[in-house]
């Protein structure tokens, strides 16, 4: 997956300002039902936000990393304990999108 320029990487943030967290790691850490979710998650609306509820930094930033990893999304922004992940749908739903629902949030 190519690298997000910095007009999309910042047309994304714009969007993603709106978005409450719609799937959380908790103190289990990185679960298969998490990486399910998640995949689900960004599938249905491409632009999602994830809680790591993880103390530690290291811990926190890895955490992002793998789950980042395991879902195919690129991180467009961490925020203390909240990652913004995009990844683009195979077949997009205007209805879901959280892309086309905030479109106009982005100019």
């Amino acid at each position: 997956m190519a690298a997000l320029s910095i007009q999309e990487r910042k047309r994304l943030r714009q969007i993603g300002h709106v978005l409450n967290p719609v799937v959380m790691i908790g103190s289990q850490g990185l679960t298969e039902n998490v990486v399910e979710e998640a995949n689900r998650a960004l599938i249905d609306h491409e632009l999602i936000k994830i809680k790591v509820v993880a103390e530690d930094r290291e811990q926190r930033a890895a955490l992002i990393e793998e789950i980042a990893q395991a879902t195919g999304a690129q991180i467009v922004q961490t925020i203390g304990k909240i990652v913004l992940l995009y990844k683009k749908a195979p077949k997009q739903n205007p209805k879901l999108s959280n892309l086309v629902r905030h479109a106009h949030l982005a100019n």
